[in-house]
């Protein structure tokens, strides 16, 4: 086994063959992309976040959530650094609700809302929005939709965004002129 990286220019080469090997995912087999990831994080410590995390996306991204979602919760408990932390909720929730278990992928996603925010805002939203469904709130998931929406459109935003609001929570009076 390769030694960890120790230094800035290792851990860039790390990342950037890390980078190379998603590049090419559609273009190998499942099990070979598995096998180059599995040796990738090879180099990495044994239990370390970043490596449990790619690994579960690679099962993941593989169609096996079953797998994936053990190793989601191995790399969150291990504390997955950076950006990859609310990847690894946000990609467990979506393997949540390919396996059924919607309420656990709400539950995670509606923790993660209200803990943090960041340009990976809308994607937490949108698997969101497709766990709610999945539970028959459609009006809820749409809401969250058009609300995620709304302010990357080019003009409507503030419409947009009051019917989405209106969606969940209608107006008691819908004559605001009265």
């Amino acid at each position: 086994m390769t030694a960890a990286p120790t230094t800035a220019a290792p851990a860039a080469d790390w990342e950037r063959r890390n980078a190379d090997l998603w590049a090419a995912v559609d273009g190998l087999p499942e099990e070979d992309f598995r096998a180059a990831m599995d040796a990738l994080v090879g180099e990495l410590p044994e239990g370390d976040g970043t490596g449990l995390f790619e690994r579960a996306a690679a099962w993941d991204s593989t169609g096996h959530s079953d797998l994936a979602v053990p190793l989601y919760r191995a790399a969150l408990d291990a504390g997955v650094p950076g950006e990859r932390r609310r990847r690894a909720v946000i990609q467990m929730a979506s393997s949540l609700r390919n396996l059924g278990r919607s309420e656990e992928s709400v539950a995670l996603l509606t923790e993660e809302r209200a803990r943090t925010s960041d340009h990976l805002d809308d994607a937490v939203t949108v698997v969101l929005a497709l766990a709610l469904t999945d539970l028959d709130r459609a009006r809820e998931a749409v809401s969250l939709a058009v609300a995620a929406l709304a302010p990357h459109l080019p003009r409507y935003q503030r419409s947009m965004a009051n019917y989405a609001r209106l969606l969940v929570d209608p107006d008691p009076d819908p004559d605001p002129e009265s």
